[in-house]
Parts: C-alpha cells; sequence; structure tokens
C-alpha cells in the first residue's frame, strides 16, 4: 500500500482513495490528492469561488449546484442566488456565512458557489 497523506481536517492517517479523491473514513471529509492545502485556503488566506474567482464580504453569489438542507423538503435550487455574503472560519470547512430567502441563516461552502 501506498503513503497517502493524513486527513487534512483532523490528521487521521487512515485516509484511502475512492475514484479521483481521498477520504478519511473518521470524520468523513474528502479532497482531491493534489490540493495540500484546506479548501479555500490558498495563499494567505484568500476564498475563491468554484470557478477561482476571489470573494470578498458583500458579494452576490450564485449556487451552483443543488443542495440538500437538512429539515427542509427542496433544499437550496442551482441558481438560487445569495446576497451580502460574509466570509468566515467555519466549521468543516464552510466558509461563508449568508442569509438565504426562505431558508434564514446558514453557512456555505466556497466550493459550490459562483461569484455572480
Amino acid at each position: 500500500m501506498e503513503n497517502l497523506p493524513p486527513c487534512p481536517e483532523c490528521s487521521s492517517a487512515y485516509t484511502y482513495e475512492m475514484g479521483a479523491f481521498l477520504v478519511c473514513p473518521e470524520c468523513g471529509h474528502e479532497w482531491a490528492p493534489t490540493a495540500a492545502e484546506p479548501a479555500g485556503d490558498s495563499e494567505d488566506g484568500v476564498i475563491k469561488d468554484a470557478v477561482g474567482n476571489v470573494l470578498a464580504d458583500g458579494d452576490t453569489v450564485t449556487v451552483i449546484k443543488t443542495l440538500k438542507v437538512k429539515g427542509h423538503p427542496t433544499g437550496i435550487k442551482a441558481g438560487t442566488k445569495v446576497r451580502n455574503i460574509r466570509l468566515v472560519e467555519g466549521v468543516a470547512g464552510h466558509d461563508i456565512d449568508c442569509k438565504i430567502d426562505g431558508f434564514g441563516a446558514m453557512q456555505l461552502k466556497s466550493s459550490v458557489v459562483k461569484k455572480a
């Protein structure tokens, strides 16, 4: 078996490959093997969206894929606009704090949004 890097979230040594990603069985985190740093934290804390645009506080973003929301039957649909985002150090890679109409306050990952 080859040497795989430890999980960037919980530092577990029990990572394994699943397709093109590495997976941690302890915390469930998935990441690309070429991503040496945690998602969204590239070059001096700059947070980028799914297509590589740099995000800033107050930006408007669009959700690029349908997201399931626990306790809500429909979830957040792709194409939903989110205005006035705030960039935060969130839990489990969630680095955008926002309010979404019909859902309220929540956190999103920058990998599922695109700058509008």
